[in-house]
């Protein structure tokens, strides 16, 4: 299996180019801040409203098939397995109280009830309301068992889905890019806004390469055909050993390459060498995605609260 391929995670997608690739990398970050933001201390509603955001904003963005299906379905099928699990689990509050004093099961009428002061009326229940929501044999599901199910499963694909989305449409130059203008003003207070964002930027740069030495050392133990089952646990511990050193062995000679590649060119410090990035610049969709967005915290401020 091609991990390039099937794990597209820090990767970007350059061809085709969508709607969502033209938008200002800023805004984009500011949406990504919101479906990561918003969930916490939010109504069931919005959690799940938050998530089926997210894949009718996948399927509008016309993002090819192939490109998402595979990290979705993952994903999906972790969050309802999730769902399932929490939902028969016992939720903590299965205590049944034992009164002190039996009390009669006997309906009587008002007037003996004035008679005989020490038994209990039963009255039916004014609504329809219910803790246990179902039941079969000793599997039940109770409310508390359900709402803690939906928070955890739309958490899980919530937080793992929209970086995934983000990074998926939007270069590393462009995140580097809208992260140093956000920060810009922190260089009255002599931060170094421009080494912290060269370093976010070689740090995206290197996630594929890691990606690729790992694929590598896949590949190479694979036309090997080594029998596992005959090395045991001993033998098997000591090649995953051999891998590791060999993979960090790798990843410096990269990590090397890379430096010495900027040092030819010229590059010694930010004071020195000027990082130029991509030039930003709003449009009208990124006015209107921008509104939408602060309309979206409005709304989850006055009905998406959990109390």
């Amino acid at each position: 299996m091609d991990i390039l391929r099937s794990l597209p995670i820090g990767l970007y997608l350059e061809q085709p180019i969508t709607w969502l690739h033209r938008l200002d990398p800023r805004i984009k970050l500011f949406g990504l801040l919101t479906f990561l933001l918003t969930p916490i201390q939010a109504n069931e509603l919005w959690r799940v409203a938050i998530a089926v955001l997210l894949i009718i904003l996948t399927l509008a963005s016309q993002i090819p098939m192939r490109v998402w299906k595979q990290q979705m379905g993952v994903l999906l099928l972790l969050a309802f397995m999730t769902l399932a699990i929490a939902t028969i689990s016992p939720d903590g509050f299965n205590i049944t109280a034992q009164p002190r004093r039996p009390i009669p099961d006997i309906n009587i009428t008002a007037s003996q009830a004035q008679n005989t002061p020490s038994l209990t009326i039963k009255l039916p229940q004014p609504t329809s309301y219910s803790y246990v929501v179902w039941k079969a044999g000793s599997i039940k599901i109770t409310r508390k068992s359900l709402d803690l199910g939906v928070r955890v499963c739309t958490l899980i694909f919530t937080y793992l889905y929209a970086p995934t989305l983000f990074l998926l449409v939007t270069a590393p130059e462009e995140i580097t890019a809208a992260i140093a203008a956000i920060f810009a003003p922190l260089k009255f207070f002599k931060v170094p806004v421009v080494e912290i964002v060269l370093t976010l930027t070689l740090a995206l740069r290197f996630v594929p390469l890691v990606l690729e030495e790992v694929q590598n050392l896949g590949r190479a133990m694979r036309t090997r055909s080594i029998n596992w089952k005959r090395l045991g646990f001993k033998g098997t511990t000591q090649i995953w050993l051999i891998l590791a050193e060999r993979l960090i062995d790798n990843l410096f000679i990269r990590a090397a390459q890379t430096a010495s590649a900027m040092q030819v060119r010229g590059f010694t410090t930010p004071n020195t060498h000027v990082v130029v990035w991509n030039p930003l610049k709003f449009f009208l969709r990124d006015i209107v995605l921008l509104v939408l967005l602060v309309a979206m915290w409005g709304v989850r401020v006055y009905y998406g609260n959990d109390f």
